[in-house]
């Protein structure tokens, strides 16, 4: 068997996506799965490809699991762990949010890990992001 898990796209605009992720856990958890792939948002109005984004908000949800989030490149950069047994928002708003600092290979994608996942245990985490596009 495998985790449960969706990703729903809430909104893919001009200039922000909104996407909510969850998983119901039967043990085995995730191991940097993409949840954020930006070649897939929509390209802007100027058919630019969106290349990344960065985090405003975060709102999460964990029950007996603890999700660890990484930006994707050669050697992935860890962003941030939202804490098992959780439920918070986090406005990052204030200093312009979590944008990729990756270095080498980095893609602008976003993967999330799980740690202590045992069956039953569940996450619903929805990002708020800013998009940026290629030249």
């Amino acid at each position: 068997m495998a985790d449960a898990v969706a990703t729903q796209i809430l909104f893919d605009g001009e200039r922000m996506a909104i996407m909510k992720f969850t998983n119901i856990s039967d043990g085995t958890g995730e191991s940097k799965v993409t949840k954020v792939d930006v070649s897939a948002l929509t390209p802007s109005s100027f058919d630019k490809a969106c290349d990344g984004v960065t985090i405003t908000k975060v709102h999460a949800l964990t029950h007996g699991l603890e999700v660890d989030m990484y930006w994707d490149a050669t050697t992935d950069v860890f962003i941030l762990s939202v804490p098992q047994n959780t439920m918070y928002s986090m406005d990052l708003t204030q200093f312009g949010g979590l944008w990729n600092n990756a270095g080498a290979g980095k893609n602008g994608d976003i993967q999330f890990s799980t740690r202590d996942a045992s069956a039953g245990d569940t996450y619903t985490i929805i990002l708020e992001m800013v998009k940026s596009y290629a030249d």
